[in-house]
Parts: structure tokens; sequence; C-alpha cells
């Protein structure tokens, strides 16, 4: 376990070095050994997404040929924020390990303590502007969804 914490820190480290991105690594084990690597790319890509544990699922669920992480383990160099906590959510790996903590990340001024205190905070109180609209109508996909008989469930 050590050595896949360790390559996740060492790709966080390496990130930095190169000039490609935050301080973020992540590794996918699977069966004892590493299928995944991922690194932060938010500001080399341009995505916003595109931090080192979606890119891991990304290249994880690539070459699994799945969507989901079942038996694989995620390791990371940092407590996963909430948007990459709910893609490891949706991947459903049966466990994670991580290094750094959100307070340590905090520290360094990639603080996501406002995005915990918004999703906690009723629509109508939020920073972003949110309304809702249309639902008649976007509820006829789901409907469709939920009659339909070659759908795959995840």
């Amino acid at each position: 376990m050590k050595e896949f914490m360790q390559e996740a820190i060492d790709l966080s480290l390496e990130n930095v070095v190169s000039g490609n991105g935050g301080p973020f690594g992540a590794v996918i084990v699977k069966d004892g050994k590493i299928i995944a690597r991922g690194v932060n790319q938010v500001t080399s890509s341009n995505d916003p997404t595109a931090h080192a544990e979606v890119v891991a699922i990304r290249n994880a669920c690539k070459i699994l040929e799945s969507f989901q992480l079942d038996g694989c383990e995620l390791y990371t160099s940092c407590e996963p924020c909430p948007m990459c906590l709910g893609a490891i959510y949706w991947a459903r790996p049966d466990k994670i390990y991580y290094a750094n903590s959100k307070e340590d990340a905090a520290a360094i001024e990639f603080d996501d303590q406002f995005i915990y205190e918004e999703i906690a905070l009723p629509i109508e109180k939020r920073k972003l502007f949110t309304k809702q609209m249309m639902r008649s109508e976007a509820l006829i996909a789901f409907k469709t969804w939920g009659d339909s008989q070659d759908k795959i469930e995840y």
C-alpha cells in the first residue's frame, strides 16, 4: 500500500516541478497493480474538471472498458475535493486512501470549504444564480429512460 501512495505523491511533485499543473496525483490499483495514473491537468488542458482523481478514473475506465471501478482502490495525494469525491462515488472503487488533508490544501489556497457550504444551502441562497425551468419538457427523457428495456443501469 505504501508504494501506491508514494507513487501518487511522486506524481504530484513531478506535476509541480514540470509546470504542468497543481500538486495533485492519483493512482488506481486493481489486483495489487497500478492500472492507471492521473495528475492535475486543469491549467495545462484548460479543463476545470481535470483533477488528478478524475483523470485517473477516466484512464482506469478506458483500460477496464467499464464505467465502474469494482475491485479497485484509489490512492490520491490529497483528500478529494467535492467534485472528485462525487466522481469517486459514481465510479464505485472499493477503497480510497489519501495523504494530504483538505486543510493542508486550504493552507496553499486550494480551499473547497465554500463548495461544501454552498451545497448545504437552499438553492435560492447560493451565490451562483440557479433557477429551475422547463421541468415538464425535461421529464420526457426521464420517463423514456424509466420505460426503456435497453438501458444499462449505473
